[in-house]
């Protein structure tokens, strides 16, 4: 735990201390303990753990223990407090960790979860559920026995969300009511669906048929998790594939440095306010992103070349349209955003290029992006230019709609930009000045980078219009 603050460490420490004063009431000699289900639950959890670890790494969190929460809710409705917490205990040390101090968190995601478990088990027992569950002859007592199985629930996510809270408190200087705010609303509805998979769990754990067929409930649970994880982790490797792409432009091109990312972000606000579903809002984010990636065919000389650019290194630059779609072709899901990066660069009146497409011709994701591509090119200082103030963009952008731009796409941006802002944190230093990193100085101290400074320009050049700017 040497990487871990000395207020992490106490709260971990304390955490640790109540989990075993939680759990020192099943070893009494007359604990009323049924070990035999205790051991089964521990080892069906221990499996679940031990599964998810031989799992490449990469899921998040949450997805990766769905198929291990149901385990420990079936704990709380078939065991004592006391059980219930000692299988919690067993089966989250095994779990998989992927961030250091690996020691430290998996001491604390086990005595968390023991805590957790115990406070569900207990608000379980309170309101009676243990008698609606049925057995020995009985029949379980719908629909009674949902109240104290979602009380169980709210009680789980309750103390875990309170517990996140506080060890973040302690090693991150979070406020621990802010974290609980924000973590509680995500973690109540899935706790509620674990839990009814727990009562069925136990409902047949019950009944005649025994813990065998308790499997008809978790088996399909866990598979449910594992195809929603592996679902989690190709979203990552998405989003991996594109950071590694824009990576390269930054690199190679040092004028529009974090220039794409601006572009994704305008390209969603058009997107947003034209309505578009969720899907393609996504993919208009990774068509702004990407629309540049062509620059990786374009000589260097030609990208950073300080004085005006000659016909033929015009004409070079004018194919990179063309080698961003040749790029990006092979990657299924780009789907439209492959249009919008061969023809973010046409214009509606047809003098556009690569193909001199005109009007509703041109793909409606690369008529969204040519919008959101010039007016951050008109709000970025550059070492030739400085920055437009956004009313002068957004007037310019509308002087030439109808023959470059689509006015659509120019009204929805003006519309969401009333709406939202483009703060200073959108806009950047795109030219000839160091990089500032835009991470975090670190969790633990609280502070953040998400504003690069904007120093005076070097030019007192005169405003160009977008469809001047050389570098677009």
């Amino acid at each position: 735990m040497s990487g871990t603050s000395a207020a992490a460490r106490a709260c971990i420490l304390a955490a640790v201390l109540c989990a075993i004063w939680c759990t020192l009431p099943a070893f009494a000699p007359d604990a009323p303990v049924p070990w035999g289900t205790a051991v089964l639950l521990a080892a069906l959890g221990l499996g679940c753990q031990v599964a998810d670890r031989r799992l490449p790494p990469g899921g998040p969190g949450p997805v990766a223990a769905g198929a291990f929460l149901p385990v420990l809710l079936t704990a709380a409705f078939l065991l004592p407090p006391a059980a219930a917490a000692l299988v919690a205990a067993s089966g989250s040390l095994a779990g998989r960790v992927e961030q250091p101090p690996y020691a430290a968190r998996r001491i604390w995601r086990a005595a968390q979860l023991a805590l957790t478990c115990a406070a569900a088990s207990w608000a379980y027992a309170t309101l009676g559920g243990p008698v609606t569950l049925g057995g020995g002859g009985a029949a379980p007592d719908f629909p009674r026995a949902l109240l104290p199985a979602c009380a169980a629930a709210l009680a789980f996510s309750l103390v875990l969300t309170a517990l996140d809270g506080l060890v973040l408190a302690a090693a991150e200087r979070r406020p621990a009511h802010r974290s609980v705010y924000a973590l509680l609303p995500l973690a109540l509805g899935p706790h509620l669906v674990h839990a009814l998979a727990g009562l069925m769990t136990a409902v047949l754990w019950r009944s005649p048929y025994g813990p065998l067929s308790a499997l008809l409930v978790l088996l399909p649970m866990y598979l449910s998790c594992w195809v929603f994880a592996q679902y989690h982790r190709e979203q990552a490797a998405h989003r991996t594939t594109i950071r590694a792409l824009v990576h390269a432009v930054d690199i190679k091109d040092t004028y529009t440095r974090g220039h794409s990312e601006r572009v994704g972000r305008a390209s969603v606000l058009i997107a947003r306010e034209l309505g578009m579903d969720d899907r393609r809002v996504e993919g208009l984010r990774f068509a702004g992103i990407l629309h540049d990636i062509g620059k990786l065919g374009v000589p260097t000389r030609v990208l950073r070349k300080d004085g005006p650019l000659t016909p033929e290194e015009r004409r070079i630059m004018e194919l990179h349209p063309e080698y961003g779609h040749e790029i990006v072709r092979g990657i299924g899901f780009l789907d439209e955003a492959r249009d919008a990066i061969l023809h973010h660069h046409e214009r509606l009146d047809g003098s556009g290029y690569p193909y001199g497409l005109s009007g509703s011709r041109i793909p409606e994701f690369a008529r969204v992006v040519a919008v959101a591509d010039a007016f951050d090119a008109m709000t970025s200082t550059r070492s030739y230019r400085r920055a437009r103030p956004v009313p002068a963009a957004l007037a310019e952008l509308k002087r030439c709609a109808g023959s470059q731009f689509d006015p659509r796409m120019v009204g929805a941006l003006d519309r969401a930009l009333g709406r939202h802002g483009w703060s200073e944190a959108d806009t950047a230093v795109t030219a000839d000045e160091p990089y500032v990193s835009r991470e975090p100085f670190g969790a633990a101290a609280g502070l953040r980078q998400d504003a690069p400074l904007i120093p005076r320009a070097r030019s007192a050049a005169p405003l160009s219009g977008p469809s001047r700017d050389r570098r677009r």
